[in-house]
């Protein structure tokens, strides 16, 4: 019988500002597919237990196909295409782009756009120790408990160079529907000065954030018995036709067209609960 499993689970509590969730999967005896990585407000961290990971279209499309045993991927506006041979295992990080600062000491503007070998940013040697360390474990909750022990040990408070408006403003627009005029009033700046200072740290425009945000909320809300006009109005959208556009542009295709493609992994996440949790006690859907 193929395997087809997914768990999810948050960090420890140390952690939980710069890095929003993990998520173990594992595949085999399953048929190709492809995958599509979507735009979302966290910056992209894996790394594979098993085969590489296989990237046929990047976001940055200058960017040439490629093969990663570990990746980590910055903010980007259009989706990446995963394929796999039917089998495959890894861990996703979802990294907050201030953890970029906190955990990897640059900031998460040096990523946007573009997917690299996670080796060249954490170094080899502790890609190697993650990747022994999630293979050896004996269970999702093991793994995470894992990640969590190496990445706290690279923990560092943010540098005072990241002006505590861009800490206010990213947790703002990225966590909430509020409206960047709002935010730039709320920490004293003109909208023209927040964007500039917010995509030299984060990688986007303070718009474009906000919009990738709302994007990722609501299409994680999207199931087989949702109406798109529901979920368009409880995530501000003016109505079906805006959130249709806002998939066309982040997604490259219909709602309907991404759920029926996604559709194992979407079912494996309404079975979880919306709030993932706690390392020790991870939820899996088997």
């Amino acid at each position: 019988m193929g395997v087809d499993e997914y768990a999810q689970a948050r960090p420890s509590a140390a952690l939980r500002s710069y890095v929003g969730f993990y998520s173990g999967y594992r595949q085999s005896g399953l048929a190709p597919a492809t995958h599509r990585g979507l735009p979302s407000p966290y910056l992209t961290l894996v790394f594979t237990m098993d085969d590489p990971l296989e990237v046929a279209v990047h976001p940055d499309p200058r960017q040439t196909p490629g093969s990663y045993d570990s990746l980590i991927g910055g903010l980007h506006l259009t989706p990446a295409v995963i394929t796999h041979p039917g089998h495959q295992s890894g861990v996703q990080v979802a990294l907050r782009p201030l953890g970029c600062r906190a955990l990897f000491g640059l900031p998460a503007a040096e990523l946007a756009g573009t997917d690299l070998d996670a080796a060249s940013v954490l170094g080899a040697p502790l890609v190697a120790e993650i990747r022994e360390r999630l293979c050896a474990a004996p269970s999702w909750p093991a793994r995470f408990a894992a990640l969590d022990e190496v990445l706290l040990r690279r923990l560092r408070p943010l540098p005072t160079g990241v002006a505590p408006e861009v800490v206010h403003a990213c947790r703002r627009l990225l966590g909430g529907s509020t409206p960047v005029t709002v935010v730039a009033d709320e920490i004293g700046w003109s909208a023209r000065y927040l964007t500039d200072r917010f995509r030299a740290e984060i990688g986007l425009r303070p718009k474009e954030a906000a919009r990738v945000a709302r994007f990722d909320r609501a299409r994680r809300a999207l199931r087989t018995d949702t109406r798109l006009a529901d979920i368009a109005a409880g995530h501000g959208y003016a109505d079906q036709s805006h959130l249709a556009r806002e998939f066309r542009a982040f997604a490259g295709c219909t709602p309907s067209r991404w759920l029926a493609d996604e559709l194992g992994l979407v079912e494996a996440m309404s079975s979880l609960s919306s709030k993932p949790s706690a390392p020790g006690s991870a939820r899996i859907e088997p």
